[in-house]
């Protein structure tokens, strides 16, 4: 396996910029993803490792070696599109050995190979189907067979479970994760599903309008966001946020919103500055009498878990609550927040306040 990286990388089309001074280190053997809302790059970055699109300006490299010039054919890298692309007049079989014959591999080997594929990825029974006879998940997993048996430097993968039902999507996100452990492959995964990076990633690169907000591990980006849209995107239920103005009190600090003060850590603001308070719904609790009056709109029971949607503040909130509630719609609620998980951004900026 290799390395990858990008240096000073940026791609254009026409007048418009799509990856602006892309800089980003993938270590040897780690499972990598791309997220972002649609537009924002990251399957372009993708197609340009890949060779299916050309750099505007910077380098890329893989294992040490700069392959800007270097066709698809020649970077020993393998994809994994979000539509499967399987032949579909071949069967199973033929699917995941066509390129090692294009390579004019030795019988015996490609075989064994195609066989040690087809173990791995539970397809034993389907070598002989073709792609209409399979099902979305069993398709998606010929597509990972194909690119295996190539034994390549970097496995790519390009939103490949967009088109699975919920249920297959978690599946599928499992074994994609306990493949990788397996192989150790170095892997590049572009997703817009922030559930995916989370739950797949070592290390996850937020992009927005082609530059990259912040990269870290999935519980970094989750509990010390670097800005707004971090916090925003990584999360589900969204965190959520408050317009306000932060004041210090008496040694303290809180963030007025209307003629409402929100107790927050005291960061490097100043007093009247205009803020964003942010909390994410698991970290928001019922309350007595001293807490923020919550109405409460909606009740969303999961099961494991209950959502409560309605407004704080004048504002929309969510509250996440461990296990099951008999609350209703219009029933009086306060609420309280875990004051060491109360982040505070600048709302001009949208950089967070520390």
């Amino acid at each position: 396996m290799a390395a990858v990286a990008f240096e000073q990388v940026r791609k254009s089309f026409g007048a418009v910029q799509v990856l602006k001074q892309i800089d980003l280190a993938v270590p040897d053997g780690e499972f990598l993803v791309l997220v972002g809302p649609s537009g924002c790059g990251k399957s372009t970055l993708l197609r340009a490792l890949a060779g299916l699109e050309g750099v505007t300006h910077g380098r890329i490299l893989i294992d040490g070696q700069i392959v800007n010039a270097l066709p698809p054919r020649e970077r020993d890298v393998a994809m994994v599109f979000q539509n499967y692309a399987l032949y579909p007049h071949m069967t199973v079989l033929e699917n995941l050995t066509f390129a090692l014959k294009l390579r004019n591999h030795d019988a015996a080997e490609i075989a064994l190979r195609a066989q040690k594929a087809a173990t791995l990825l539970g397809l034993q029974d389907l070598l002989g189907r073709h792609p209409r006879h399979l099902s979305g998940g069993q398709r998606q997993r010929v597509a990972m067979g194909r690119a295996i048996v190539r034994d390549p430097k970097v496995f790519l993968f390009d939103e490949p479970l967009s088109n699975l039902d919920a249920r297959l999507r978690v599946q599928m996100r499992a074994e994609i994760k306990a493949l990788h452990q397996r192989l150790r492959a170095t892997t590049v995964y572009v997703t817009h599903d922030q559930i995916e990076a989370m739950t797949m990633a070592d290390r996850i690169v937020v992009l927005n309008g082609g530059v990259i907000e912040q990269i870290g591990t999935p519980l970094a980006l989750y509990d010390d966001p670097d800005n707004l849209f971090v916090a925003g995107f990584i999360g589900s239920p969204a965190m959520n946020v408050f317009n306000g103005v932060y004041e210090q009190r008496g040694g303290g600090a809180q963030v007025r919103v209307g003629e409402v003060a929100l107790p927050v850590p005291a960061v490097n603001a100043v007093h009247g500055q205009e803020v964003v308070y942010g909390v994410r719904p698991e970290h928001l609790a019922l309350a007595g009498e001293d807490g923020v009056p919550f109405a409460l709109d909606v009740v969303e029971p999961t099961g494991a878990a209950t959502e409560l949607f309605g407004t704080l503040v004048g504002q929309p909130c969510c509250v996440m609550l461990n296990g099951r509630t008999d609350l209703r719609a219009g029933n009086p609620v306060a609420l309280r927040a875990d004051l060491n998980k109360v982040l505070v951004f600048d709302r001009a900026s949208g950089r967070r306040l520390r």
